[in-house]
């Protein structure tokens, strides 16, 4: 079995989360109540066994913004105590007017890889995030995220396809920063449209070299994990950026709503196997090895 980094996973306590502990809200993955509760390291260990999983990424989950600190400061005592994670994606506001006294505080924690404001935004309601589509262009957004390559620090990008073209402005502008594509897009439909459209965005983004794809999330509109969706959006993440620009990442606990991680993953290594040996390599342990350095 080809060994495996888990490019982007959660833990948290329920007491930490906001969105955790006040009243359900739709959502971009539908009902949550199951996950409305602690998910620790211990569980996401649990779950992941024997999955060939070696190393694993923690990604923001939302804490109240002026908590940022504390959520990385409990992820690297939780690696600390357990060996788990590998590397950490924390949350800084890229709309302040200078991100630099944050990142500041942050830089202190030794597995400290990237950072994620999720600039997401789509004409369904229950799917933004974002202010506006164009935040991801805004000049404090812009110019916070020119910042990050004084610290060597990557940038996870969420986006749907209708915003790419900004994101390329502002992948272009900051040649020297990774940026890392979440949930490989966000497809949300199948319809011939849709697809195109997503296919669009890709390509849009395939011409900055920076630019890398997490092949995570992927059951995050259909609400189940479906073998036959998550080979079509490998095989087109394949085709268009390459496999040495994918990584896998499981979106636990979140996937755990409607699926297993076994099955999960089970059906990322049947998708990736058909396009062979160097290309399981690259999408299950090489590109995350590369760009969140995991220690």
């Amino acid at each position: 079995m080809q060994k495996a980094i888990d490019a982007h996973f959660h833990i948290w306590r329920q007491q930490d989360q906001p969105w955790l502990v006040g009243p359900m809200v739709p959502r971009i993955f539908g009902p949550y109540e199951p996950i409305r509760r602690d998910y620790p390291i211990e569980e996401f260990l649990a779950d992941q066994q024997d999955s060939g999983v070696e190393k694993a990424v923690y990604v923001q989950t939302n804490w109240a913004k002026e908590d940022f600190e504390k959520e990385v400061a409990f992820l690297q005592k939780t690696a600390d105590e357990t060996g788990w994670p590998h590397a950490i994606v924390g949350y800084t506001d890229m709309t302040v007017d200078d991100i630099r006294p944050q990142i500041d505080r942050l830089k202190k924690y030794p597995l400290l890889r990237g950072v994620r404001m999720q600039l997401h935004w789509h004409e369904t309601p229950a799917f933004r995030f974002a202010t506006g589509p164009d935040q991801v262009i805004d000049p404090r957004v812009r110019a916070n995220v020119a910042r990050l390559k004084d610290y060597s620090l990557s940038f996870d990008l969420q986006l749907f396809p209708a915003q790419m073209k900004d994101g390329l402005t502002l992948v272009g502008e900051n040649p020297e920063t990774n940026f890392i594509l979440t949930h490989a897009g966000m497809l949300t439909g199948m319809d011939q449209e849709t697809t195109e459209a997503w296919k669009a965005g890709l390509r849009t983004l395939s011409a900055a070299p920076n630019v890398y794809a997490k092949l995570s999330g992927l059951g995050t509109f259909v609400h189940r994990n479906d073998p036959g969706l998550i080979a079509y959006i490998v095989d087109n993440a394949i085709e268009i950026l390459g496999a040495d620009h994918l990584m896998f990442g499981s979106n636990f606990p979140i996937e755990k709503l409607w699926t297993s991680h076994a099955e999960l993953i089970k059906a990322h290594r049947a998708a990736v196997a058909k396009h062979g040996p160097a290309a399981e390599a690259d999408i299950f342990w090489n590109t995350a090895e590369r760009i969140y350095r995991p220690a």
